[in-house]
């Protein structure tokens, strides 16, 4: 495994069980965690004297606290430099759209595989992947080089070549090695910055923008 430079991390989420887990999840890279909060309060109180280079956080805190979405934007605003990815057991569009507005680098279903998490914590410090908030924040756009890639990160790009080429969820989780419901998150996210609605029309996007090789369009 590929390992990122040493980092420092605080993890929130109102279950101390679940920040345990993510914890031994994240202890196979160099990021160590310097501090654990199971309410928003706790999390920004400690932000106010330090300033990690990464914030996982889940979505749902405790009756009176803020939510992990507020708390994203709060903790940027104390903390511009750092990198936040929320982690949450909600997948509908509204709370991913939410997440990214707010400022997170990444967003993980509960449900992933932890090799996910991983992933979406190298991308976070990756300056070669674009990610959706780097585009929905109004960051420069990369000049055009070869085909059109809309801020798809290359794991999407991927998933979308083969989609097109008639793959089923089920055909991309056992060749991805990952679960369906990651591959329906990463088709939610593909959708979502394409402007389409299905994978008809997301098929059609990759054949009209260069994603298709000459032997895949025949």
């Amino acid at each position: 495994m590929v390992e990122l430079p040493s980092r420092t991390t605080l993890l929130v989420d109102e279950h101390p069980l679940w920040l345990d887990t993510i914890q031994q999840v994240i202890q196979p890279m160099r990021v160590r965690v310097l501090g654990k909060a199971t309410r928003s309060s706790s999390a920004l109180t400690f932000l106010s004297g330090s300033a990690p280079d990464l914030l996982i956080t889940g979505i749902r805190m405790p009756e009176g606290e803020m939510d992990g979405i507020s708390l994203v934007r709060e903790a940027l605003q104390l903390a511009p430099s750092m990198k936040a990815i929320v982690l949450s057991m909600y997948e509908d569009r509204a709370h991913v759209e939410a997440a990214f507005a707010a400022g997170a680098a990444a967003y993980v279903l509960k449900s992933a595989n932890p090799d996910d998490l991983r992933s979406a914590i190298r991308q976070a410090f990756e300056p070669s992947l674009f990610l959706a908030s780097d585009f929905m924040n109004g960051a420069p756009e990369p000049a055009e080089k070869g085909p059109v890639d809309a801020g798809l990160t290359r794991r999407e790009v991927e998933i979308l070549q083969l989609v097109a080429e008639g793959y089923s969820n089920a055909q991309l989780a056992k060749m991805l090695w990952v679960t369906e419901q990651t591959v329906k998150f990463h088709l939610s996210n593909i959708y979502r910055k394409l402007g389409v609605a299905n994978r008809t029309e997301a098929s059609r996007w990759a054949q009209l923008n260069g994603l298709l090789t000459t032997d895949q369009l025949v």
